[in-house]
């Protein structure tokens, strides 16, 4: 079977996904170790019989539904390469807003401390750690498992300067910080979204609290004051609905400047307030 036979017979596969064509030839790049221009340029190549057998393996998993990020174990995020295995959530595209927010407030070459609570795959606090070198940046999760993958993801980028907490939210932490960010499970018991695409496969843990959505934001809001310095930021991604919401738990006297930003598609996605000054 040549590149452009095995590309053809895997858009045939996938044809019940949004892009086969292009989700064929991810899966034949990642099998190959080559780059997708390889095929247009080798259209006549030969696919060697052991590499066709774990192509035909990967279209099948994706035919039934298995996120390609889980297949290939890396997903792209903020310009960086992470490794992700079924134990984390698959980093998503609006949570670099979160990073955004932050390197906002992080002045460049002014040391800070920073954490990032339920950190995954570690996409949030690696992408904080790459852009301000000056920053101290640790990160917690709850699940072991969780902070394995982080902590492989810093290896490879070269930000072993990363430190990884076993334990939840800010528990395992010691100490206060100028900036906290998280994307905790805010999805609600019983979304259908928990029952469609990449979500029927990751972790449930890390997509809700099995309620409103809402269980760990109030206890993070709760706990952050106490473990912030004075002028510090608590920023929190959270469901494009629960904007409303999300400010009710800021309002009173332990924040001010509460805002909320909106993602790229224009949904209230980051929800931040200050530690009042003095």
């Amino acid at each position: 079977m040549t590149l452009r036979g095995a590309l053809e017979q895997g858009a045939r596969k996938l044809a019940g996904q949004r892009s086969p064509r292009l989700e064929a030839e991810i899966l034949l790049a990642h099998v190959l170790s080559t780059p997708r221009s390889f095929f247009y340029a080798n259209p006549e190549l030969e696919l060697p019989d052991g590499r066709a057998t774990a192509y035909r393996a990967a279209l099948r998993r994706r035919a039934r539904g298995e996120p390609i990020a889980y297949i290939t174990g890396q997903r792209e995020f903020w310009s960086l390469t992470l490794n992700v295995t079924p134990a984390v959530l698959i980093p998503r595209p609006e949570t670099e807003l979160l990073v955004e927010c932050a390197l906002a407030v992080l002045d460049g070459g002014v040391p800070a401390r920073v954490a990032d609570l339920g950190t995954g795959s570690g996409a949030v606090a690696l992408a904080i750690a790459s852009e301000r070198s000056e920053c101290e940046v640790h990160a917690t999760d709850v699940q072991a498992e969780a902070i394995e993958v982080a902590q492989h993801n810093a290896r490879n980028l070269g930000l072993e300067r990363v430190r990884f907490h076993v334990g939840s939210w800010l528990e395992p932490l010691e100490g206060v910080f100028d900036v906290i960010v998280s994307n905790p499970p805010y999805v609600r018991a019983g979304d259908p979204h928990l029952d469609e695409g990449d979500c029927r496969f990751e972790p449930g843990i890390a997509l809700t609290d099995g309620g409103d959505g809402l269980a760990a934001i109030r206890e993070i809001v709760q706990q952050a004051p106490a473990r912030l310095a004075p002028g510090g930021w608590l920023m929190l991604e959270h469901g494009h609905d629960q904007g409303d919401a999300v400010r009710q738990l800021f309002a009173g006297g332990a924040w001010s400047a509460v805002e909320t930003r909106p993602d790229l598609a224009g949904l209230e996605r980051v929800t931040m307030g200050q530690r009042p000054v003095g």
